[in-house]
């Protein structure tokens, strides 16, 4: 197993935590941003700071890459790419939805035939979000959705689906269907990214430092609505 530092800040709440051993070990979280220009730093020298006091050197550093947030993922790519640079070594990302099923995945019981969609807020109706099953394998790739009545609807023909994060809550009055069901206070956290970083660590699946960005940087440039920027 290796110790990989985390950093997360595709939305307002900022948070970094270390992993050992398939196991956190340190975590910092702040609710209150985004004011990630000056906590992130902060939070990042206390993690590195734990690691280098007992003696446990960083193997990786993993990024939590979007979408979401342009100003919080390009503070928190640019503070993952200097830390690989200083200390030579390589750096993960991973997709912010599949963070946020990672709670759901752990502490909440699902039927066997569940599908999860995270949902990361932006303007009026609209979303960023993705449909994952069980084992996250991708049932619909991550785009952008405007939400109607008919949002999901042959998914929800024939699945139940988990909606969450902080761009569900306001979509409850258009998705009424039965099979449409709502987890609350489900944020994409730092501490909950060590089973995707480790799975990306043993297959070596590492981020060119010098030319990686956040996914919507390249992918949603044409669609990115103008809260999130």
């Amino acid at each position: 197993m290796s110790c990989i530092l985390h950093i997360e800040t595709s939305t307002d709440v900022c948070s970094v935590a270390v992993s050992q051993d398939g196991a956190s070990i340190f975590s910092k979280e702040d609710f209150n941003g985004p004011s990630h220009a000056v906590t992130l730093g902060v939070f990042v020298d206390e993690a590195l700071s734990f690691a280098d006091s007992h003696a446990i050197p960083v193997d990786a550093v993993a990024v939590s890459c979007g979408p979401g947030s342009y100003t919080g993922l390009r503070i928190g790519v640019s503070m993952a790419k200097g830390i690989c640079y200083g200390r030579n070594i390589p750096l993960i990302g991973l997709p912010t939805p599949e963070v946020m099923c990672v709670p759901i995945l752990l502490f909440h019981d699902l039927p066997e035939d569940a599908l999860l969609c995270p949902m990361i807020d932006a303007r009026r109706m609209e979303v960023y979000a993705a449909v994952y099953d069980r084992s996250l394998k991708a049932q619909r790739a991550i785009s952008a959705d405007i939400i109607d009545e008919n949002s999901y609807a042959g998914f929800l023909a024939e699945h139940p689906v988990y909606f969450f994060g902080n761009g569900a809550e306001k979509c409850r009055s258009k998705l009424t269907h039965p099979n449409a069901h709502f987890i609350e206070n489900i944020n994409p956290l730092a501490k909950w990214m060590f089973p995707l970083a480790e799975k990306e660590m043993a297959r070596e699946n590492f981020k060119d430092v010098a030319y990686f960005e956040p996914f919507y940087l390249k992918e949603f440039v044409t669609s990115v609505p103008k809260k999130l920027l």
